[in-house]
């Protein structure tokens, strides 16, 4: 916690400087010299930026371990979970004991296990706290043993109240339309090799799986969450799409070709309607973090607002900023840059109930290590495009 404090006092002290020194030349030409200096603080705060991201990741990553470590206790443990946990090393003898106590159909030959309730809802818990898309967003389900899920979508609103006399019979709602939005239990995998001498002797070898695990999800889910095309897997906010956020929501006005300005911010909050600005967050790369830092409105004022506690998003526009490695950073004609809005009135995201892990003790034998290949199901998809508005560069 002490290393992520002092990350967020240096990025301010970098900011500070940075501003500083841009304050001296205003609308005076900098030198080669001059571009050299400031290219050389802007690369350090991109690289604290970048620092901060980690190390708080690394601290949601360590409070989970300890979490679960302290539920892993021995004492505090189910048989079954405690089999599932002796399966993982990959020990023939235990994943067939595993099997039989659940009475399992799959091939105990071919290692797939399924894994049980408890760890599911460990796996999902820890996504919650690490991922920050699961966090802003509404989360509905399960999707349980069904094929999909719907739910009622308002495509059209309803007209306003009016006002009438004692005796007026009040009048018929005729425009609010509902559409139904499917959720389906798309599938995402992925190969993860581990030591074979860590699973074996680690006190809590369960929870070095389930953590990996969650990594690899949480960045694959998060991509998707970001830019998935819907086809098998969610639907992204930086997509244009008729089913999510359409180019109706895009933004440019006020930016540049390859610069987003302080105009076209204020362009993209006052976009949404009161109701969503409450709760509006931005969704940006950190190489957009670090050019909006130097921004000013036409009082001198800065747009952007760093934050100095741990846990507590950076702000923009009186509103959190969301960094994410996936969002995009090819800020030229027509691309686009960020996005704010209302998530949790505006994307949904839904779990399916199984994660299923297959165990390859053998295939990686010759390198000493343990192959577990995991299962995720769920969706995710915009189901409110007025709630959103897209950055858009000229």
């Amino acid at each position: 916690m002490a290393k992520l404090f002092d990350l967020m006092q240096d990025r301010a002290r970098v900011t500070e400087s940075i501003r500083a020194f841009m304050d001296k030349f205003d609308s005076a030409e900098m030198g080669a010299e001059d571009k050299a200096q400031l290219a050389k603080m802007e690369a350090e705060f991109d690289g604290l930026n970048g620092k901060i991201m980690a190390e708080q990741k690394q601290l949601d990553r360590e409070r989970l371990m300890g979490e679960e470590s302290d539920k892993g206790a021995p004492q505090a443990k189910n048989a079954v979970r405690e089999m599932f946990a002796k399966a993982l090393s990959g020990d023939p003898q235990h994943m067939t004991a595993y099997k039989n106590e659940l009475k399992l159909t799959t091939d105990a030959a071919a290692g797939y296990l399924t894994a049980p309730v408890e760890f599911v809802q460990d796996l999902i818990k820890g996504l919650d706290d690490i991922l920050f898309m699961r966090q802003i967003s509404k989360v509905v389900g399960p999707i349980g043993a069904a094929q999909s899920l719907g739910f009622p979508v308002r495509t059209t609103g309803a007209a306003d109240a009016t006002w009438v006399s004692e005796i007026t019979t009040a009048p018929e709602e005729a425009t609010v339309q509902y559409g139904r939005r499917e959720f389906k239990p798309n599938k995402m995998a992925k190969l993860i090799k581990m030591s074979r001498t860590l699973i074996q002797h680690a006190p809590m070898a369960e929870g070095v799986v389930l953590e990996e695990m969650r990594l690899r999800i949480a960045n694959g889910a998060e991509n998707a969450y970001l830019n998935g095309n819907g086809t098998a897997q969610p639907l992204g906010i930086f997509v244009a799409n008729a089913n999510g956020i359409n180019t109706d929501r895009d933004v440019s006005t006020g930016n540049t070709d390859t610069t987003v300005t302080f105009d076209g911010l204020q362009e993209a909050k006052y976009a949404l309607k009161q109701q969503y600005q409450r709760n509006a967050s931005w969704v940006m790369h950190r190489d957009l973090c670090k050019m909006i830092a130097k921004i000013k409105d036409g009082e001198g004022q800065y747009a952007w607002q760093g934050s100095m506690v741990a846990g507590q998003p950076d702000r923009l526009l009186g509103h959190p900023v969301y960094m994410s490695e996936f969002a995009p950073n090819t800020y030229t004609t027509g691309r686009y840059a960020a996005v704010i809005g209302d998530f949790k009135n505006g994307y949904w995201i839904c779990d399916a109930d199984g994660v299923n892990v297959q165990v390859l003790r053998e295939l990686y034998a010759p390198t000493n290590q343990i192959g577990y290949i995991v299962d995720y199901f769920g969706d995710g998809a915009p189901v409110l495009p007025e709630a959103f508005a897209r950055v858009k560069l000229t």
